[in-house]
């Protein structure tokens, strides 16, 4: 008995995923092959501020060959005391490195590459999203083993649910000594959604067994003379750029001949011409082409009425949200929440009528005030042509209000750019990487545009103008945007431009 020892596996499951009934299926397929076994569950709170946990001790032997003993079995898991670990999303594999439980002596560890964007992500004032390739690279750093693939996609490709596809991965990685038909009987056992759940398990299995580690890109498509148009661009790319920004340029033409048309695209283009010439001339090896390719081409498709229009009646979110919901042929609603208010509506005016609507307004202190709120089914007939109205306007916003302001706002972001890259290549890079400071709409995008106009005017012209020294430059303007994202409020921005100012190589070079 002194040598039995029992095999320690835990899982991490997002909210609707089934984690339970994947402990379910594990603990019935071992009880009938006559193994001991436990399990138990650590619930967590919601608004994905993580994953609930399952804890399953199997002892590998069965009972009958026991003497009539029993194994005394843990209800919680231990740090650096689990076999298996099973994650059904690439952060929360993370999550169990981070909290010990995984190592790099004992621990085999499978999880999905798919990621649903934690709370913490979402709300950063910039991209806060956690680097998927540095999540791979510690995961299997920190693992014995690792079994890595897209479970997300095997899901929805064989329509079940992923805690099916996360069964199968785990049968088909052979860790546990349970025959695969066990499971598949497990699964049988359980009526609801069997065939489809026999389906993901498969699915699992097979990529487990084979190794698959992603799941190829669908080819881009598009109406035969449009993906003409849209082909000679890449092809004109290809040619002409190199490596370093060559498929950021490429993603940027077909980002933006689908938010507006080919000639929006072929504009993005001869923007950064500029920026391509003031590359070479600053020795920046393409880097610096790169991160303004890729800034321009989301700040070209900025969120206005328009595009969030597109996007609620956008064809592939519609089959989303009924493959999602496993709506086959029933009737269904999906309602959307809005609250425009008088800057929305400005936004699709021409200029010369928004900016007086907008001076009164704000005069007024009206522009906080009056919102409309709606509530919208966007699988009706009423509100799908709602939406569809506004899309329409597509043809019609390079003559809008918020088009020409953005335009207008971009130019001289980019005149900045190449301004900084005629000094000092790391300073045209960080004035580059401002462009993170605006995203979003509504507050989100009044608050990022503010933070961002406080540091181009109290630190990219000083820098330009020489009132801080070239050395400190490009660090001036880093450690500002850093303290930008730090908060929504601009407390942390205000305490980091006080102190740059308050610097005496500051005071020396303004005076």
């Amino acid at each position: 008995m002194s040598g039995v020892q029992p095999i320690k596996l835990l899982i991490a499951a997002l909210g609707g995923e089934g984690g339970g009934v994947l402990t379910d299926w594990i603990v019935t397929a071992a009880e009938k092959c006559g193994f001991p076994v436990q399990s138990t569950s650590i619930p967590c709170v919601a608004q994905r501020t993580g994953a609930t946990t399952y804890y399953i001790e199997i002892v590998p032997v069965p009972a009958r060959e026991l003497g009539g003993k029993r194994l005394v079995l843990a209800l919680t898991p231990g740090i650096a005391d689990i076999d298996i670990a099973l994650a059904s999303e690439l952060m929360e594999a993370g999550r169990l490195i981070a909290n010990g439980f995984v190592t790099n002596d004992r621990t085999a560890i499978i999880a999905s590459t798919s990621r649903f964007y934690a709370m913490d992500e979402k709300i950063a004032m910039g991209d806060g999203r956690y680097d998927q390739k540095r999540l791979s690279k510690a995961i299997r750093e920190h693992a014995k083993s690792a079994l890595l693939f897209d479970m997300a996609e095997a899901a929805k490709r064989s329509g079940a649910i992923v805690n099916a596809v996360m069964l199968g991965a785990l049968a088909g990685s052979g860790l546990l000594p349970i025959p695969a038909e066990e499971f598949e009987a497990a699964i049988k056992g359980d009526a609801k959604g069997a065939d489809s759940n026999l389906k993901g398990f498969r699915a699992g299995l097979e990529a487990a067994r084979t190794r698959k580690t992603a799941v190829a890109p669908k080819p881009y498509q598009r109406a035969s003379r449009e993906q003409a148009d849209l082909q000679s661009l890449e092809r004109e790319i290809s040619a002409s750029v190199s490596k370093a920004a060559r498929a950021i340029m490429i993603e940027g033409v077909r980002r933006l001949a689908s938010y507006q048309d080919l000639s929006y695209a072929r504009r993005y283009l001869d923007r950064l011409q500029r920026i391509r010439e003031a590359d070479e001339r600053a020795g920046a090896g393409g880097k610096l082409l790169a991160e303004t390719a890729r800034h321009l081409a989301l700040r070209m498709s900025y969120e206005d009425v328009i595009r969030v229009a597109q996007a609620k009646i956008d064809p592939t979110r519609l089959r989303r949200i009924a493959e999602e919901m496993k709506i086959s042929g029933d009737p269904y609603a999906v309602y959307e929440f809005l609250k425009p208010g008088i800057d929305e509506f400005c936004q699709l005016l021409p200029p010369f009528l928004a900016k007086p609507i907008l001076r009164v307004s704000e005069r007024r202190g009206w522009l906080d005030r009056f919102h409309w709120g709606m509530e919208i089914n966007t699988a009706s007939i009423s509100g799908y042509l709602r939406f569809w109205g506004l899309s329409k306007l597509r043809r019609f916003r390079p003559r809008t209000h918020r088009f020409v302001k953005e335009q207008a706002v971009i130019e001289s972001w980019l005149d900045l750019v190449v301004a900084a890259s005629k000094i000092s290549s790391p300073l045209a890079l960080e004035v580059a990487e401002c462009a993170r400071l605006i995203k979003g709409y509504g507050d989100t995008h009044k608050r990022g545009a503010a933070n961002y106009r406080a540091i181009e005017i109290r630190i990219i012209r000083s820098a330009l103008a020489g009132e801080i020294p070239l050395t400190r430059a490009a660090d001036a303007v880093a450690s500002a945007r850093t303290a930008a994202l730090v908060d929504p409020e601009g407390e942390s921005l205000a305490r980091c431009l006080a102190e740059i100012e308050g610097q005496p190589a500051f005071r020396a070079a303004a005076e």
